[in-house]
């Protein structure tokens, strides 16, 4: 098996609980996500987080605590994956630390070159479009969708 860090990072705005979600390029997969990217070497998680917010948003924020996830993804479709359906060489796992961070109301995001558009939804509507389904399940529980 194959490890990785990365994290991930939901943006809500003051005021109304809405979530932000970019689309990924197509280029870069096609698919809406949160902010999100690798921990460098050498970075806390919380360091990689605020850096990958402030890279794929403009916005300049310290994030919370965070709790981790694990999603296992098939590297031949770079999809999720079932561990189980896969040879032990074949999983690549994933720890993603993710983190909550609110925006001012008024602000919005400038993008960075690896997406092409965002919108703001509701909290379910947005963990719904996720991808990652452990990342989803953490979007739900910190916006106390459902109990951790």
């Amino acid at each position: 098996m194959r490890n990785r860090a990365e994290v991930a990072v939901f943006v809500t705005r003051r005021g109304d609980g809405e979530v932000l979600l970019l689309h990924r390029s197509p280029e870069h997969g096609g698919y809406w996500h949160v902010v999100a990217g690798g921990v460098e070497p050498g970075e806390t998680v919380a360091g990689a987080a605020e850096r990958e917010l402030r890279e794929e948003t403009g916005l300049v924020a310290e994030v919370g605590p965070g709790f981790a996830v694990v999603e296992y993804v098939d590297p031949r479709t770079k999809e999720a994956a079932d561990p189980a359906s896969l040879p032990e060489s074949e999983v690549v796992e994933i720890a993603v630390t993710c983190f909550l961070v609110t925006a001012p109301q008024d602000w919005a995001p400038e993008l960075d070159w690896e997406h092409d558009r965002h919108r703001w939804c509701p909290a379910d509507e947005a963990s719904d479009l996720l991808r990652w389904p452990g990342t989803a399940r953490a979007l739900r529980e910190f916006l106390t969708l459902e109990p951790r």
